[in-house]
């Protein structure tokens, strides 16, 4: 992708208007309030930056970058980040919705979900090795052959997880949840 280089710069946005970036390479960029539901971010590339009460609903990721890039309070509904570009993958999240989203593929070891919405996301054929899910809520999300070694789900609910079906080495689960791993088995479970 041909573009313009951007670094250090605070982007603060003051109207729910749609915007739409100019194309190109953001490094340490800081996004604030932005609305860019459905903007067409495919080729672009972000490192080192952070997106803060941003709406980002269906935007289009086609080989776009993002290298220790965090998300907070941020609306994420729908994205496909099957379709990033997967060298140097690594995002955060905290308070984010990220209902109906696709992670199918990702390498994503180590990534924090910090309180958000997971509700339907997909996380099929997914590296999640150490991943925490702190306070997230996890209903109707897809674990298939997903890679959950070490991950962290103490403090996650809704979540539905098929032990023969994905790794779950050394992941971390408490007596409040363990029953999301025992569904399929129809039993019942009392507190």
């Amino acid at each position: 992708m041909q573009g313009n280089y951007y670094e250090d710069q605070v982007y603060s946005y003051h109207s729910t208007e749609p915007v739409q970036l100019s194309p190109g390479t953001y490094e340490g960029c800081q996004f604030l309030n932005g609305n860019f539901s459905g903007s067409d971010l495919a080729d672009f590339r972000f490192l080192d930056c952070t997106f803060q009460q941003c709406n980002l609903d269906r935007v289009k990721l086609i080989n776009a970058s993002f290298s220790n890039v965090k998300f907070t309070d941020c609306k994420m509904m729908g994205i496909d980040f099957e379709h990033c570009h997967p060298i140097m993958f690594s995002i955060g999240f905290e308070n984010c919705q990220l209902t109906y989203s696709n992670f199918f593929q990702r390498k994503m070891p180590e990534t924090v979900f910090k309180n958000c919405n997971l509700t339907e996301v997909d996380f099929s054929n997914t590296i999640l090795t150490n991943a925490v899910f702190t306070g997230s809520n996890l209903s109707n999300a897809r674990f298939e052959t997903t890679d959950l070694s070490k991950a962290d789900f103490r403090d996650a609910i809704g979540f539905i997880i098929d032990p023969e079906k994905n790794k779950l080495k050394k992941a971390i689960f408490s007596l409040n949840n363990i029953s999301g791993l025992l569904v399929k088995y129809d039993l019942v479970i009392e507190t």
